[in-house]
């Protein structure tokens, strides 16, 4: 019985911090997300540590977003703000020269988790 009480309470300690981390990074499955990057074309723009071949200089460096206050030099920085913002930047600025890419929620979910992982 004692057992039993402790995997329970060990189960559900663990299952919290996991909750906890999924709430920080708005959800989504952080190595979906990079592998998604290139899948959208991301890479062609940003660069974008930890995925290959993401040199772009067209818009700015990905390195450290999750540290930023802000996305865009003007947006509160949080994931709910970054899914939007991935999903439709013209939404925020229409001048932004990033291009709408018709990224799905679940998509936008799991590349924002990625990106929160960039501190």
């Amino acid at each position: 019985m004692r057992r039993a009480v402790l995997a329970v309470l060990l189960l559900t300690s663990l299952t919290g911090c996991n909750s906890r981390e999924k709430v920080k990074n708005g959800g989504g499955n952080a190595d979906r997300g990079k592998q998604l990057v290139t899948k959208y074309g991301c890479d062609t723009c940003h660069i974008i540590p930890g995925v290959k071949g993401a040199q772009g200089m067209v818009g700015p460096t990905l390195e450290h977003i999750a540290s930023r206050q802000t996305i865009a030099s003007r947006f509160p920085n949080s994931p709910q703000t970054m899914m939007r913002w991935i999903q439709n930047p013209q939404s925020f600025d229409p001048q932004t020269s990033m291009p709408n890419m018709n990224v799905t929620p679940a998509d936008a979910r799991d590349i924002t988790a990625y990106l929160f992982t960039l501190k």
